[in-house]
């Protein structure tokens, strides 16, 4: 298992992290869709993550009405993980109540929400504090103000940010720059090989600015995992229910169609050559693996070892290609004769 260092942080974070999005979802709802793992299940599955190299863990306050977050620092204590071991992430945004005030990226809610959250988790700090969605009603600075004195108070190490625009980062980027205050290290964003938006705006934007990707939902809300194809009802299991992120369909049978023969040739699974893609990937930090059961996570977390030579790369990514888009393409076209000058120029060296 690789270790990769966290955006401009020396925190060293493993290649794959464990979600905990199945933990503790309850018997009604949307949590219940996504997993209803109990405390036992759950040590299995951080006891098998951590014997594979991980050294990461995701989850959020919202997960499960907040037993997500319980279950996994029962977890920690249960298999007598020392705190340095383990590099914990969890994130604040969403309702964690009925008020008004109880949701959001204000500093009334952040502060209450990181004690709760440290409650729960049964920690003395958190690793990684991530916004977990845009706040329309927040003035940025009010929340990059309040995770700036949840890391000088010593409650949170380092922040990151999860579903923001491109420039929605950069902008709170410059404040924190400007006003001296703890800056995003990490935006954690929806990234598949049935799903590349990101490479349009958010990439670039993190290689600019060297901020780490934790990957969610890398299996595309299991349309990857390898149990669907064109004449599988890709409404079937999870996505019956549930289904998202949305997937061009048509578009992502073209993807399995390619991934099946690559899959059969190295003798793994559908799910891991997606996962493998991901982790050639340049933008790539960490990709979060959820999962419900240990063989399921024990295939997943053997994408780590497996490794694409040079034309499955590329015939991934001509079939899961983006179709340009302005002002990509001409971005493209006019920095082209500069692009060959600057190679010439780093050529000669």
């Amino acid at each position: 298992m690789r270790m990769n260092r966290l955006g401009r942080t020396g925190l060293f974070v493993s290649e794959l992290c464990l979600g905990t999005m199945t933990f503790g979802g309850g018997t009604e709802g949307l949590w219940s869709q996504i997993g209803n793992l109990g405390q036992d299940e759950a040590d299995g599955l951080l006891r098998r993550a951590v014997d594979a190299g991980i050294n990461f863990v995701d989850t959020a306050d919202v997960y499960g009405g907040g037993r997500s977050e319980e279950i996994t620092g029962r977890a920690i204590r249960n298999l007598g993980l020392a705190r340095d071991e383990i590099v914990v992430a969890t994130k604040a945004f969403g309702p964690t109540g009925e008020g008004p005030n109880q949701r959001g990226a204000s500093r009334y809610h952040l502060l209450d929400a990181c004690k709760a959250s440290l409650t729960r988790l049964g920690l003395d700090h958190i690793d990684l504090y991530q916004i977990h969605g845009f706040d329309a009603a927040t003035p940025i600075e009010e929340t990059l103000e309040a995770l700036d004195t949840l890391v000088r108070h010593g409650h949170v190490r380092y922040i990151g940010v999860s579903n923001w625009a491109a420039w929605q980062i950069v902008k709170a980027l410059g404040i924190s720059e400007r006003d001296r205050l703890a800056r995003f290290q990490s935006l954690q964003a929806y990234y598949t090989i049935a799903g590349r938006e990101l490479e349009r705006e958010i990439a670039p934007m993190l290689a600019s600015e060297t901020l780490g990707l934790m990957v969610w939902s890398p299996l595309a809300g299991g349309f990857l995992s390898g149990k669907y194809d064109r004449d599988t009802d890709a409404r079937e299991g999870r996505r019956a229910a549930f289904d998202f992120p949305p997937v061009n369909k048509a578009r992502g049978f073209d993807i399995i169609d390619a991934m099946r023969p690559i899959a059969a040739a190295h003798d793994v699974s559908v799910a891991q050559v997606a996962l493998a893609w991901l982790l050639h990937q340049p933008p790539v930090t960490s990709v979060i693996i959820g999962a419900k059961r240990e063989a399921q996570l024990i295939d997943n977390t053997a994408a780590a070892d497996l490794r694409l030579d040079a034309e499955e790369l590329a015939t991934l990514d001509r079939v899961s290609a983006l179709a340009p888009e302005y002002p990509g393409w001409m971005l493209e076209r006019q920095g082209d004769y500069r692009r060959q000058q600057l190679e010439q120029a780093q050529a000669r060296r």
